[in-house]
């Protein structure tokens, strides 16, 4: 059975869907084996095909799946055509609708839209729901059962080179979008006073974003070895994130990087709700895998532009103090 799940998103997207994810595999499984052969593991084991951009590949064979590129609302390669079951993951459509639609399966599972005929009588789309529920109800809706709470990934095992970082606190300025950036200062001040008290502190993010490590870097008077934006690539930033001892981040993908590979943490949110993107809470179901204490969200209750290019005011009501505060309190 050929199953393809379309999520030509993010970092934090592809995260958010892992549990979809492993319930199509088993899907996929059950589909393999003819009924009385002893199931899938007499037949070996089927893979989805993820479709997601490149970069993300690594990560997707973390999940257990095989990774096709695929680059958001453009046509899918032609390994991704005619699979038995494609799932959209992408978004609510119409436009990811037709891109699945273009490739042919034998059954398509996505949300319902009006404009989309073949959508018809499909599973409808609920605007405040939290991102992994959300997969998890399309799946469920159509048949195959998905479980919220199966959100962990083992750590990689792919160190960066150099020192030894295990037990460190990672201090991640970066973000998407101005808008869920928080004041480098504001970082520097955290990670000047996580060094302090003896922490080992590294700063992360992308070759794009060294600028903005070293700055941090430089204001909390750490050395520039401790900057590893632009060492890592995707499964040694995970690895560092899986073997620290706390991370500190605003709303971004090293946040799902952060719950996925159980790693204690402090978020900051604003604009968006963590009730809909941030870990999971007592408040939040699913359950939280880890407990409730590993995971502190900071956030002010405001709402706004997500992709602005300015601060969000309600993340700006956060200062280092709160942070600090909620680091106190980590396990």
């Amino acid at each position: 059975m050929r199953v393809v799940a379309l999520r030509a998103l993010g970092l934090g997207d592809l995260l958010t869907a892992v549990p979809a994810l492993r319930a199509l595999q088993e899907r996929a499984d059950m589909g393999r084996a003819p009924i009385g052969s002893g199931g899938a593991e007499a037949h070996g084991r089927s893979t989805v095909m993820v479709a997601a951009p490149a970069a993300l590949a690594p990560l997707v064979r973390l999940t257990g799946c095989d990774p096709v590129t695929a680059a958001p609302l453009a046509p899918l390669p032609p390994e991704a055509g005619g699979a038995d079951l494609l799932v959209n993951l992408h978004g609510r459509g119409p436009q990811s609708h037709r891109v699945a639609l273009a490739a042919k399966p034998g059954r398509l599972i996505a949300f319902a839209h009006p404009d989309v005929t073949a959508s018809r009588g499909m599973p409808a789309w609920r605007p405040d729901e939290h991102e992994v529920l959300r997969w998890c109800r399309l799946l469920e809706e159509s048949g195959i059962p998905a479980d919220p709470a199966r959100l962990k990934l083992p750590d990689p095992g792919v160190p960066p080179t150099g020192e030894d970082t295990t037990g460190a606190t990672v201090v991640h300025p970066g973000a998407a979008s101005g808008a869920r950036r928080w004041p480098a200062a504001r970082f520097a001040d955290v990670a000047a006073e996580e060094a302090r008290t003896g922490r080992q502190v590294v700063i992360t993010g992308g070759p794009e974003e060294q600028a903005l490590a070293h700055e941090v870097a430089r204001r909390a008077g750490l050395d520039a070895d401790a900057v590893l934006a632009g060492r890592t690539d995707l499964l040694q930033l995970a690895t560092v994130v899986a073997r620290a001892g706390r991370v500190v981040c605003g709303d971004t993908g090293v946040a799902h990087l952060a719950t996925a590979l159980g790693t204690p943490s402090v978020l900051l949110f604003g604009p968006t709700s963590p009730l809909l993107w941030g870990p999971p809470t007592p408040s939040t179901p699913p359950a939280p895998p880890d407990g409730p204490a590993r995971h502190r969200v900071l956030w002010a209750g405001r709402t706004g532009d997500p992709h602005a290019d300015q601060p969000d005011a309600g993340l700006l009501a956060i200062v280092p103090a709160d942070v600090l505060g909620a680091l106190t309190s980590l396990p």
